[in-house]
């Protein structure tokens, strides 16, 4: 999945982001928001978090296939469940990412590792989650056609936590409903964007075109 393609128009180093499809509207909306027209965006299924290790494979798979098209490859991805095999990979390839675990530390930041000590039981939500948990986990792992795999599931979570990037009052009820449809209390927290702006903003601005008007 390609987004934001075409020719290059700026001047600045043409930068390619490789990012999960679970956060491509959050990093899509970033790079149009700051007008980086250097910026395109790849993105690779959501659903390959059911097997990470094609995590690794698919986004070396699009460095290789761009390497040559862009000056420079960032990668979107935290360890998502590699064992640190990403990382590795990435430190060979001579890339960049936004480390971390995964997406629910990268957008709430400090406040994740707080959750996690005061609850270890506790399932996260996005926006993109909210809106396909019927489809993704509830349909997915079955518990429409056999409600007694929920405590197998979900046993040993307390309560879900939904890390709203937007104040959507229709996401929400959507979170709630996810909530309510596997036993568990919700908690909602606004992150906003969390740090994907400032992580691209510090290497955009180190990129920006000289100032030509002196």
């Amino acid at each position: 999945m390609s987004l934001l393609s075409g020719a290059d128009v700026s001047d600045r180093p043409s930068t390619l982001l490789i990012c999960c499809g679970a956060i491509a509207r959050e990093i899509v909306s970033i790079v149009r928001d700051h007008g980086w027209d250097n910026i395109r965006v790849q993105c690779l299924p959501p659903i390959l978090h059911n097997d990470p290790p094609k995590i690794l494979e698919g986004v070396r798979r699009k460095i290789h296939e761009n390497r040559d098209r862009f000056d420079r490859v960032l990668v979107m991805y935290g360890d998502c469940g590699t064992g640190g095999g990403l990382q590795a990979m990435l430190e060979q390839e001579g890339i960049e990412s936004i480390g971390g675990p995964h997406c629910y530390q990268a957008f709430a930041g400090d406040a994740y590792t707080r959750l996690m000590a005061e609850e270890p039981g506790t399932f996260f939500l996005t926006d993109y989650l909210a809106k396909n948990f019927e489809r993704l986990v509830f349909k997915g792992l079955a518990l429409d056609r056999f409600p007694k795999l929920r405590n197998t599931y979900f046993g040993r979570y307390r309560k879900m936590v939904y890390l709203a990037q937007t104040k959507d009052p229709a996401l929400e009820e959507m979170a709630r409903e996810a909530a309510d449809s596997i036993g568990l209390e919700l908690e909602v927290r606004f992150t906003a964007l969390g740090r994907y702006v400032p992580f691209l903003e510090n290497r955009q601005v180190a990129n920006e075109p000289p100032d030509r008007s002196s």
